[in-house]
């Protein structure tokens, strides 16, 4: 990685730039989650020989229903584990649903960039916006893209490096900008997402324990998460530009991986300029056709039994398909325009290009399937949710030190379940009535479980999309590892967490209204 030699490093430069060593030290990701496999699979088997079982209640995630349950820590060298690795083989694989998202996503996005759109869209951003704009930009498209579920991962991280890179930047800078925003605030917004509806429906659940009259919406928590996107908007892009730039210093072309287009963005050509027209005529015809599919109250995507759009609907669960025909259609519609992309057969060899990109990503999310189902399978991580549960709930503190004790319960369980519904559907039964009783509404506890359940993402190597943006990282330094990754997020984890917690703490104690 190159450095600058402009000031000499601060205390903070040298102690990331010792993780990143270290870090780098470790072997392939894929090695890696071997090596993860084999210690699940001894410690299951050590920690299974104690048969612990803990019994709690829980949020059945099919019928809502509030149910007695047991958790034991499964070993995966008995009989039973043993059948369960052997036949859970290929359906692991096959029900992780990143693969999936990633090549829905990766059909659109190959055709946008094979045409040409995605250089072209950059250039437009990079000249229509100031310098220091670019990065708050970011930012704040990167947080509000969980709308799209996952899609952010496939698309936001990866542009942000084209954006950095096209102004004369870092783009690993840009990189971890694009990751710091999609996964440290993944569970707020400034818009409604089917994530909402889920945990407000479990939060209704547990509520009921208590008051069964108590319920909240969809929008209970929509000023807190509006307020966190501007909030965390800011952070993150001051950390990009005072903390990570800096680190990186000026960056050296030799260092990507060969192919990979360097250098800093150029103005519109003609071409470029009549493309973009046809991606915008592209746009609006496909908005069109949605807008007919939705907006009417008979519409197709809406939901055939409440009429409901934003929330529980067909239009928000399948919105990755919005984002794939997003990108074919306007890519496809840029080409013809730009004449880089003409015919049916181009299109279609654009898009293989893109999936056979994707192989060494494919294998790694073969082996981190394993991996998930053989961690979730042993109820590792469950038994130690409880544990931590059950001490916070036994502490004689007051509800705002119990709320932020709830935070740092959850980020801790975030390094190890990343899932923000299985933790929620765990944790919902506990917190919401207990805190209830001590006068704190439900929907302060849901924005706390929010504050909690964010920003580890970026940090975990259990998040799906951690291996990929590794992946990312190496094409611009093929030098970048798991170390390199982990050195450039460390400071928005660490500063994401104290201060979003410091908004929350402000807010609960202004006794500010957290949404309709």
């Amino acid at each position: 990685m190159s450095t600058s030699n402009a000031a000499p490093k601060t205390t903070m430069q040298r102690f990331l730039d010792g993780i990143e060593r270290v870090g780098n030290m470790v072997p392939h990701p894929v090695v890696i989650f071997l090596i993860l496999i084999a210690i699940v699979i001894v410690l299951s088997a050590l920690l299974g020989a104690f048969g612990a079982t803990v019994t709690f209640e829980r949020i059945n995630p099919e019928t809502h229903a509030i149910e007695q349950a047991s958790a034991s820590i499964r070993s995966l060298l008995d009989a039973d584990g043993i059948r369960f690795m052997y036949e859970s083989f290929v359906p692991n694989f096959m029900s992780f649903t990143a693969v999936g998202l990633m090549i829905a996503a990766m059909i659109g996005a190959g055709v946008a960039e094979e045409s040409g759109l995605v250089t072209a869209l950059i250039h437009k951003l990079v000249h229509v916006s100031p310098r220091w704009a670019l990065t708050y930009i970011l930012s704040f498209v990167g947080i509000i893209a969980s709308v799209a579920a996952d899609a952010g991962y496939l698309v936001l991280i990866p542009l942000a490096g084209v954006a950095y890179m096209a102004v004369g930047r870092h783009p690993l800078a840009g990189l971890a900008l694009g990751f710091a925003a999609v996964a440290g605030a993944f569970t707020v917004n400034m818009l409604i997402k089917p994530l909402d509806a889920v945990l407000v429906e479990f939060t209704n659940d547990a509520a009921a324990l208590v008051d069964p009259n108590r319920s909240i919406g969809l929008a209970s928590n929509i000023w807190f998460s509006a307020v966190s996107v501007l909030f965390l908007t800011v952070i993150i892009a001051f950390i990009t530009d005072r903390m990570i730039e800096p680190r990186l210093g000026a960056y050296d072309p030799k260092l990507a991986a060969e192919g990979t287009t360097t250098g800093p963005g150029t103005t519109l050509s003609d071409t470029e300029t009549r493309g973009l027209r046809f991606a915008l005529f592209g746009l609006i015809g496909l908005v069109v056709v949605f807008c007919l599919l939705t907006l009417p109250s008979w519409g197709p995507l809406r939901n055939p039994d409440t009429g409901e759009l934003i929330g529980n609907s067909p239009f928000m669960n399948g919105l990755i398909a919005l984002i794939m025909l997003m990108f074919l259609v306007t890519g496809w519609a840029y080409g013809i325009g730009a004449g880089t992309v003409r015919t049916l057969s181009d299109v279609i060899a654009a898009i293989e290009k893109s999936i056979r990109n994707m192989g060494n990503t494919i294998f790694l999310f073969f082996v981190l399937s394993q991996f998930v189902a053989y961690f979730t399978y042993t109820n590792i991580g469950t038994v130690m949710a409880l544990s931590l549960s059950g001490v916070l709930q036994s502490a004689n503190v007051g509800p705002l030190p119990l709320l932020i004790g709830f935070i740092v319960v959850v980020a801790i369980i975030d390094l190890l379940l990343t899932g923000a519904i299985a933790k929620w559907a765990i944790f919902a039964p506990v917190f919401v009535p207990l805190l209830m009783k001590l006068g704190v509404e439900p929907e302060a506890v849901l924005a706390a479980y929010r504050v909690g359940d964010s920003p580890m993402n970026a940090i975990t190597p259990l998040n799906a999309y951690f291996a990929l943006v590794v992946g990312f990282a190496q094409k611009y330094d093929k030098s970048a590892g798991v170390g390199t990754l982990v050195s450039l997020m460390l400071p928005y984890v660490v500063w994401i967490f104290v201060l979003w917690t410091a908004l929350f703490a402000v807010w609960k104690a202004l006794g500010l209204p957290w949404g309709l």
